[in-house]
């Protein structure tokens, strides 16, 4: 399969409470990047993409079986509040507050996302939930570029994937997937910051 290098401007939507609510957006001075091919995004996503062409606008629904599943109550955990701490006691504010998207590690030293809840005197309410777990995602956009991607912007893609960082030489991939407040970051040209 070919991987192509693609960038969309894009509003996302889903219908919360009877009402179509803005979840994020990708504007055009810094669009949604990615290659097609090699898992970075939803699947369902990337095809309809991929039906299309440089400069055509789409409107399309990923259901929510299709993207992050229904929400799963289980996920949601207390744990305690010392795991924040530092050695001496002291309390990771800085990181751990409610409404943050936070890195963590298992066991086995497998990465994942959660988002902070609840902070009581003693636990920290984490939800391990995909944020739009549950939701019927409406992308609306255009397609700003897609064309054969590089061996260089592969290799830096997949570099992104697993944890090494994007290679490609900017400071803040990584570090905001998750958070989808796509308006903040610059982006990188190989998709950082982007859950999709």
């Amino acid at each position: 399969m070919e991987n192509k290098y693609i960038t969309v401007a894009y509003k996302l939507y889903a219908i919360t409470e009877g009402k179509k609510e803005l979840l994020e957006e990708a504007p055009v001075e810094h669009p949604f990047q990615f290659i097609s091919g090699i898992g970075y995004t939803l699947e369902k996503f990337e095809n309809e993409i991929l039906a299309l062409n440089k400069g055509d606008h789409f409107n399309f629904t990923i259901p929510c079986a299709e993207a992050y599943g229904e929400r799963d109550e289980e996920s949601v955990r207390a744990v305690s509040k010392s795991m924040f701490c530092d050695a001496d006691g002291n309390f990771d504010s800085d990181n751990i507050f409610e409404g943050n998207i936070i890195m963590l590690n298992d066991a086995e030293g497998h990465q994942f996302y959660a988002n902070v809840g609840e902070i009581t005197e003693d636990k920290v309410v984490l939800d391990l939930n995909h944020p739009h777990a549950g939701k019927d995602l409406i992308f609306e956009g255009v397609i700003t570029e897609m064309r054969e991607a590089t061996n260089k912007e592969i290799e830096g893609m997949v570099n992104l994937m697993s944890g090494e960082g994007c290679g490609c030489g900017c400071d803040s991939c990584g570090g905001g997937c998750g958070d989808h407040s796509h308006e903040e970051e610059a982006g990188c040209g190989c998709g950082c910051g982007h859950c999709h």
